[in-house]
């Protein structure tokens, strides 16, 4: 799914690209509880309200020391957002 409505839109390659139509069978979205808690769980956590929660994923995911990334996140955090994603394949460990 995410290679349909994600990261297949920053491929270098394609020129052009626009999703027209999606459709999902109701067998599949039955399947669906939705989320375990909502949005009033995570603002109570963060002590935000009245205003959208902002987040960002740090880029470029790969090739930054667990130092640098972990700057990056206090920069991004330090700035006013209220969260970062931690991209699946984070950075350059060394182990």
């Amino acid at each position: 799914f995410t290679s349909i409505v994600g990261n297949v839109f920053g491929f270098k390659a394609l020129r052009a690209l626009r999703l027209e139509d999606l459709r999902i069978p109701v067998a599949y979205v039955k399947t669906f509880e939705g989320p375990p808690h909502g949005i009033q769980v995570e603002r109570d956590k963060l002590n935000k309200y009245g205003r959208p929660l902002l987040g960002c994923t740090i880029k470029p995911k790969l090739g930054l020391s667990a130092k640098n990334y972990g700057r990056a996140c206090y920069e991004c955090l330090r700035g006013g957002l209220d969260f970062t994603k931690d991209d699946e394949n984070v950075n350059s460990q060394p182990f």
